[in-house]
């Protein structure tokens, strides 16, 4: 069963609201400094912003009044850039000011008081408060389309913010003819190639592509990226958003070497317009590091994300959300080495800061809670993982509903954790209920749903129910090649799954093609020196050495180590596991004088990576013990299973 941490998506905007609010007193001192906030918020200064921020709100009060739209537009501006430091609780009572001052100025109905409202709607939506947001979002459309007609611009922006709305929410049936109203609305009052029509084309391929309908979402990304060619240039800072959303299509196809140059890309426009420093430039920074850390690549990887983290701390401060997103991206790269004493502080600051930024219940909360329990888990610490998963389903059940994809994952995770520990009676329903859910939200050939039928079917296999097994293990693999091409790695895994199923029935004709196509697409996806290619080398040498051919077996296990040992380091769990089958091979061969040291390093890798007291460390011991009494060494081979024992009866 294969769980992500769930890092960060590739940044693409959703345009949810208008500019920063504009001074109209020409020549002013207010106009002066509100020019003054706009470049500098532009330039990612925000602490610099909000002081200039402050002393154009202190002009307009004393000028104008405290209650003058003018006054309104400044609090506006002053509430955005706490919004965009990710302090919430500062900018929502500027954002309801701002709102108060316009509906007693302007009157209920008036278009300005729509923007107001669709700011504090964004506010909340950040926050993942939807059902404060919601009828905000609806009162703004109705008054827009009530004072300046169905057809206008600014109706399409509220049917746009609705739509992303119901996009956070999972709800893309809801959304998706939000966007093509908005869509048909933009193109007919301002013509098909307006910048403002790239928007809604990138947010609808946002929709698409969040149901794996990779094909409908291309073109549109193609699409928005050509008309602002033509309209800013090939190099315009705007065109980085769909740059982004293109290269996810191709990432999450594993297409990474048409990805790659895309971040690139953007990565050199942001550094060269905004400057090296700025936020966007770090967002940058996070997503050219997923891709290389999707490919193994984790030396590549890891600066990336450092930089990244040290440019938002310093120009964001050190309890930014986006700060938390960072440390979580830099904690996945180690957790995937297996360097798990350098992951969990990680977690744990991006955890704090999260709460503290955005409240104990935030869906993001919900995503560093699981986070950090699928690190405990993979430690074997299972009654510490237990009440995170607990607690981030039960934030993502209250905040996006009890049929979110979120919640699917959730259940996913918990079910798996129950799994690893042999309950399986507490697994299964875990695990309908996670499909059930992505089978209704995405549609039942989405690649999560292959992801849910991959897991209920190792549940399955787990406890000897092949043929309840078999069909959905199938079913998956079809899935996979419909939605993401015949040489996928997800096609790999799902190969692989199904020749592990046949190898397990005794089956070896029929799973090693299977086993051998899975490593051809690896090799081909991912390189000869990923560690999913050792994985396939693994697989391929285990059915080998099932049926007793050592000498295949043994080859392709030393690749595998050699892959894992270069790629992971010497310490990595993962290395062990390699350790130990050469080690199984030589002893079933006789040959105790080589298997020895192998058993000896598997124990001492397993014992420091993940913990004296791990389920794997016992197993570690017992194979030891049993090397030692096969060469009549009983009181050391009894000492280890004592302390096999005691490991085991811990961990029940």
């Amino acid at each position: 069963m294969i769980k992500r941490i769930q890092v960060m998506a590739l940044a693409a905007l959703l345009c949810l609201t208008g500019a920063m609010a504009y001074a109209q007193s020409a020549g002013s001192e207010w106009e002066t400094l509100n020019q003054e906030v706009i470049k500098l918020y532009q330039a990612g200064k925000y602490d610099q912003a909000v002081v200039v921020a402050k002393k154009a709100l202190e002009v307009a009060e004393k000028s104008v009044g405290p209650e003058h739209p003018n006054v309104a537009k400044s609090l506006t501006n002053l509430a955005y850039l706490y919004n965009a430091q990710g302090q919430y609780a500062q900018a929502e009572p500027l954002f309801r000011r701002a709102l108060a001052i316009q509906e007693k100025a302007l009157g209920p109905d008036h278009p300005d008081v729509a923007q107001s409202l669709n700011n504090l709607a964004l506010l909340y939506t950040n926050q993942g408060q939807y059902a404060q947001a919601e009828p905000l979002y609806k009162r703004a459309l109705a008054t827009r389309e009530k004072a300046l007609g169905s057809d206008h611009p600014d109706v399409a922006t509220s049917l746009n913010n609705l739509a992303g709305l119901y996009q956070a929410q999972g709800q893309y049936a809801q959304a998706e003819p939000l966007y093509k109203r908005a869509l048909d609305i933009r193109e007919k009052a301002l013509g098909s190639y307006h910048l403002d029509v790239v928007a809604i084309l990138n947010n609808l391929a946002e929709i698409y592509k969040a149901q794996g309908q990779y094909a409908q979402a291309e073109p549109l990304y193609k699409s928005a990226m050509g008309i602002q060619h033509n309209v800013l240039g090939l190099d315009h800072p705007d065109v980085v958003t769909n740059l982004n959303g293109l290269a996810e299509i191709y990432r999450e196809q594993g297409q990474y070497a048409q990805a790659e140059p895309l971040l690139r890309r953007s990565l050199s426009i942001l550094e060269r317009f905004l400057g090296a420093d700025h936020p966007d430039v770090a967002t940058s920074l996070n997503n050219l590091a997923i891709i290389y850390k999707a490919q193994g690549q984790y030396a590549q990887a890891e600066p990336l994300l450092m930089r990244a983290l040290a440019i938002q701390e310093n120009v964001l401060g050190p309890d930014h959300p986006d700060v938390a997103q960072s440390l979580n991206n830099l904690a996945a790269l180690y957790q995937a080495q297996g360097q798990y004493a350098q992951a969990e502080p990680l977690f744990k600051r991006a955890l704090t800061i999260r709460e503290k930024a955005l409240g104990s219940d935030h869906p993001d909360v919900a995503t560093n809670l699981n986070n950090l329990a699928l690190l405990y888990e993979a430690q074997g610490q299972y009654a510490q993982a237990e009440p995170l998963f607990k607690r981030a389903l039960t934030i993502r059940e209250k905040v996006l509903g009890p049929d979110h994809p979120d919640v699917a994952t959730s259940l996913n995770n918990l079910a798996g954790l129950y799994q690893a520990q042999g309950q399986y009676a507490q697994a299964e329903p875990l695990f309908r209920r996670a499909l059930a859910i992505r089978e209704k939200a995405l549609g039942s050939n989405h690649p999560d749903v292959a992801t849910s039928l991959n897991n209920l079917a190792g549940l399955y296999q787990a406890q000897g129910q092949y043929a309840e097994a078999e069909p959905l293990f199938r079913r998956a693999l079809d899935i996979r090649e419909k939605a993401l091409g015949p040489n996928h790695p997800d096609v790999a895994t799902s190969l692989n799954n199904l020749a592990g199923l046949y190898q397990t029935q005794g089956q070896y004709a029929q799973a090693e093609p299977l086993f051998r196509r899975a490593l051809v697409i690896r090799e081909k996806a991912l390189g000869p020196n990923h560690p999913d290619v050792a994985t396939g080398l693994n697989n391929l040498a285990g059915l080998y050495q099932a049926q007793g051919q050592y000498a295949q077996a043994e080859s392709l296990h030393k690749r595998t180590l050699a892959i894992r040992e270069k790629v992971l380091g010497p310490d990595h769990p993962d290395v062990a596991t390699s350790l130990n089958n050469l080690a199984i091979i030589y002893k079933a061969q006789g040959q105790y004088a080589q298997a020895e040291p192998f058993f000896r390093r598997v124990l001492a890798i397993r014992e420091k990576s993940l913990g004296p007291n791990h389920p794997d460390v016992a197993t570690a011991l017992r194979n030891l013990a049993q090397l030692y009494r096969a060469t009549k060494r009983i009181a050391e081979a009894e000492q280890l299973e004592e302390r096999a024992a005691r490991i085991e009866s811990n961990n029940k």
